[in-house]
């Protein structure tokens, strides 16, 4: 496809034609251990039988009949997911952007409400987000996203009404607590785009508050952390934050495009009819996805698996003493990794060590993964990140790790 589709993603040079588990094979025969899950998205690997099973199911009977209608894929696959999550109403959308656009909208006309003015802009539609955060890639996403390289002048003006506070600082909750312009509080229990940091709980624990005593809304963006990615359905949980809305996508169907806005409480009965629409969200399709991953995630011990390996990949990365690593965080199988280029024989940044990690061929007698690569995301300029399919294999782990470190090693 070069020359063809715009190169807007910096596409390494590898096609690939097929996968199953936690293994991608190219177009050449090449395997590679993926421990990028499409950005965190298939959170059940490639080829899963009953994922596979479903759609095949679902594509039969009917793939797509518009929203003026109901289907009852759609129903049993939201009715399971406001269970779980201990939501009360729903929005389907068909990517997280699309879940934080809604929830930005949601979170203005409620602060249009609460404003008490039926004409005009209202008082209270400030959104507040986090430095470090990332909410999408559409103008309004952006705007709520606190990372200054997202906002290039190519694209200004910007939407306004959006402002940003440092996680940690507690001087800023002073003021939000006290500031009655403010709609929303927007924020990631982890920022993956912005390093995979984990926010202090108990700091967030106090912004929620805050936020409350101000009467905006908690927005909780769960489209990276949620279905499972952190070790709990919701990243949020481990937080003890109830947030008013919550953003799920990535995850949510598997590898169909599928994105929800969730809300309850004081958030409830914000929307009504015609305030956002989508054409193909929530179709039977995707929701017959989304209820074979719901089914796959809810099994005894599939969340404890999800902690467990990912305390133990950190682990051993730490133990590795390895001096161009400088730290290892994260939470379930979301993991960061650091590197500092100064540290190495010839200096490389996050980028170029995940193409030499793609290139790399391992051919020690004797194992199975002879010739092998490993996909591996970044998460800033000089930060590795770690997504891969929450059912990946312990043997898989292995044989991408041992790849990851001889690679560092040879640096």
């Amino acid at each position: 496809m070069a020359g063809v589709v715009v190169n807007n993603y910096g596409s390494l040079p590898v096609t690939f034609e097929s996968g199953k588990g936690a293994v991608l094979c190219d177009i050449h025969g090449k395997k590679y251990i993926d421990f990028v899950a499409g950005i965190g998205v298939n959170c059940l690997g490639h080829g899963h039988e009953a994922l596979v099973q479903a759609i095949r199911d679902q594509a039969q009977k009917a793939i797509h009949v518009s929203n003026y209608y109901l289907s009852d894929k759609g129903c049993a696959f939201i009715e399971k997911l406001l269970r779980i999550t201990r939501m009360e109403h729903a929005y389907f959308g068909n990517s997280g952007a699309e879940a934080n656009e809604a929830a930005i909208k949601l979170a203005r006309k409620y602060g249009w409400l609460q404003s008490g003015s039926p004409e005009g802009t209202a008082k209270r539609h400030v959104i507040v987000s986090l430095e470090r955060s990332f909410h999408g890639r559409t103008l309004a996403s952006l705007s709520a996203t606190g990372q200054d390289k997202f906002h290039p002048p190519a694209f200004a003006p910007y939407p306004q009404g959006f402002r940003t506070i440092k996680a940690g600082d507690y001087a800023a909750l002073d003021s939000l607590a006290l500031d009655e312009t403010v709609c929303a509080l927007f924020l990631e229990c982890v920022q993956g785009e912005g390093g995979v940091h984990v926010i202090d709980p108990a700091w967030a624990k106090a912004a929620c508050a805050a936020a409350a005593k101000a009467g905006a809304l908690v927005v909780v963006d769960e489209v990276q952390t949620g279905v499972g990615r952190t070790g709990t359905f919701l990243a949020s949980e481990q937080f003890g934050i109830e947030p008013d809305v919550v953003t799920l996508a990535k995850g949510l169907a598997g590898g169909v495009p599928a994105g929800v806005c969730l809300f309850r409480g004081r958030a409830r009965d914000v929307f009504v009819a015609g305030d956002h629409q989508s054409t193909f969200a929530g179709n039977p399709l995707v929701c017959a996805a989304g209820l074979a991953v719901l089914d796959e995630l809810c099994k005894d011990g599939f969340f404890a698996r999800v902690k467990t390996l990912g305390e133990a990949i950190k682990s051993q990365i730490a133990a590795w003493n390895i001096p161009c690593v400088t730290e290892v965080r994260g939470m379930g199988l979301m993991i960061g990794i650091d590197v500092d280029g100064a540290r190495m024989k010839q200096p490389k940044n996050a980028a170029a060590i995940q193409k030499l990690c793609i290139d790399y061929r391992f051919d020690e007698a004797g194992k199975n993964w002879g010739g092998a690569g490993l996909c591996i995301s970044t998460a800033g300029e000089n930060t590795l990140r770690f997504l891969p399919p929450l059912v990946i294999t312990d043997e898989e782990v292995e044989a991408g790790l041992k790849i990851f470190k001889q690679v560092l090693t040879a640096l």
